[in-house]
């Protein structure tokens, strides 16, 4: 993993203007946001865990790269959906797989493209693959990409520690969550990863993508 350049600025900048932050800052200084691997298998992964466990997910991620010989686009998109079941995948899941795969191959989804869009545009892009939820996108752009301003507020960890740390427990409404948001920009992904640790020993990001 790598400490994006941003890291300190932003921490910084969100501990002088935060009082919530500003310990959860101190408290896990060094820890940073970080990527690691290609942008196919990451997104692919993120289909083959939703809704089961990560052990889970790393069993059939594993059979999956024994069996088809390694967890491509090329290799996906000839695999049969008899193999792919055999390796523990839903066949929902399984047609989610093979339809990254097809859009990796064919062009339509091109990493070299990412950097240039806006976060809007892109979670656009990636939602247009079966089985991405604008959940899963918005990680994918936190966490792989680095980008610095993303406020998942479908995240229930996230959801969970606005409330503890901004409403004495209570609900809080997507549209308070955006306001209480919008003075951390241009930082947003950095205080949400702040605010996650603040939930350690549970800890984890959890999704309400299908």
């Amino acid at each position: 993993m790598t400490k994006p350049s941003y890291w300190k600025e932003a921490t910084e900048a969100l501990a002088s203007r935060d009082a919530v932050l500003k310990p959860l800052i101190a408290r896990h200084e060094g820890l940073v946001l970080g990527s690691r691997g290609d942008a196919f298998s990451t997104l692919a992964r993120a289909i083959v865990g939703q809704q089961i466990s990560v052990k889970a997910a790393q069993s059939i991620w594993n059979r999956l790269s024994d069996r088809l010989g390694g967890v491509s686009p090329e290799y996906l998109t000839v695999a049969r959906g008899t193999t792919l079941r055999i390796c523990g995948l839903s066949g929902q899941k399984s047609v989610y797989l093979k339809d990254l795969a097809m859009k990796f191959r064919q062009g339509e989804l091109d990493p070299r493209r990412w950097h240039d869009l806006d976060d809007e545009t892109l979670i656009l892009e990636l939602t247009r693959v079966k089985g991405i939820g604008r959940w899963t996108a918005e990680m994918f752009l936190i966490f792989y990409l680095g980008r610095p301003d993303v406020l998942p507020v479908a995240d229930l960890g996230l959801q969970r520690a606005m409330r503890a740390h901004y409403n004495r427990g209570r609900l809080l409404s997507v549209a308070r969550m955006h306001k209480i948001g919008a003075t951390w920009a241009p930082w947003r992904s950095v205080a949400t990863w702040y605010l996650w640790r603040s939930l350690e020993p549970v800890t984890g990001k959890e999704s309400r993508d299908p």
